[in-house]
């Protein structure tokens, strides 16, 4: 429905982070929007709901010294097209996930995911679709919102989703305060730089409505039924600060898994990762040496 307003890397994002590693890929009925860096083992990074490969830029470069390193937009988000509506689910993103990587010929060793980007790992390791040394959530969303919100939440989205008009408004009102307040609002501060490459994503009415039609899609309770079943090992990195996912998520998953860790980090919100990358990156670097 909007594809006409999706962003293209030729025209939008000549000057986007590390766009000298970018590719686009056509897998599983999609082309992508993929960065790929560095020599070694695989290290997939997948991002949230409303980001992109931007998110990583801090991240991938170091990282990449020692890792291949696979960051994707995820389908409809940045310069990745979108699914069908119904493939905006957790399988959905999962088997297609897993469609770009078998197009790549690629097989993460190490998987890291931020937000519903963790789930999205998880339920591809539940479903045999990779099988990761390990899994590195970064305020991992996979629990459903507590009580009233589980429902209201996912049917306003719904609501929103099938509007037509509703991811333009969206766009229209993608100021740079208005995105600031935002970010704010997920107990997270970053600099002009960071929050310009949220603006300019949301300045896309594509990308919102594939934002919006994820979290209409989103169903976490088949997965948290699964998670005993979940052999690889799940590090847990929780900014205390996160206003977007309550802290507290993570020693509830803790007493689900077999074998989970958390790492809690003071004075950080749901972008941890780009508030303070270097903290981020000591985690996942100590994380893989143990592996």
């Amino acid at each position: 429905m909007f594809e006409r307003d999706r962003l293209t890397l030729e025209t939008d994002g000549q000057d986007w982070p590390l766009r000298e590693h970018s590719q686009t890929v056509a897998a599983g009925g999609l082309s992508w929007h993929v960065q790929i860096m560095g020599t070694g083992p695989v290290l997939l990074m997948l991002h949230g709901t409303g980001a992109s490969t931007h998110t990583w830029r801090a991240l991938m470069p170091e990282l990449a010294k020692c890792y291949t390193v696979v960051a994707p937009d995820l389908p409809g988000h940045g310069f990745t097209s979108a699914p069908a509506r119904q493939d905006l689910t957790l399988g959905g993103m999962a088997r297609a996930v897993a469609a770009l990587l078998k197009a790549l010929d690629l097989k993460p060793d190490l998987a890291v995911g931020h937000s519903a980007g963790a789930a999205v790992l998880i339920w591809a390791t539940l479903e045999g679709l990779i099988h990761p040394k390990a899994l590195i959530a970064i305020n991992g969303a996979l629990l459903p919102f507590k009580g009233a919100s589980g429902w209201i939440f996912p049917t306003m989205a719904r609501l929103l989703f099938v509007n037509p008009f509703t991811p333009r408004l969206f766009a229209r009102q993608a100021s740079p305060a208005g995105v600031a307040r935002l970010i704010r609002q997920t107990g997270s501060e970053l600099d002009e730089a960071g929050i310009e490459y949220y603006r300019r994503l949301m300045r896309s009415p594509a990308h919102c409505a594939a934002a919006l039609g994820m979290m209409a899609n989103w169903d976490l309770r088949p997965m948290g039924r699964l998670f005993a079943r979940l052999q690889t090992p799940l590090h847990l990195i929780v900014g205390e600060e996160d206003e977007a996912v309550d802290p507290e998520d993570a020693d509830v998953v803790l007493k689900k898994v077999p074998n989970g860790t958390k790492h809690s980090l003071p004075g950080l919100g749901h972008l941890a990762h780009e508030e303070d990358p270097k903290k981020i990156l000591t985690l996942i670097q100590d994380i893989a040496a143990g592996l």
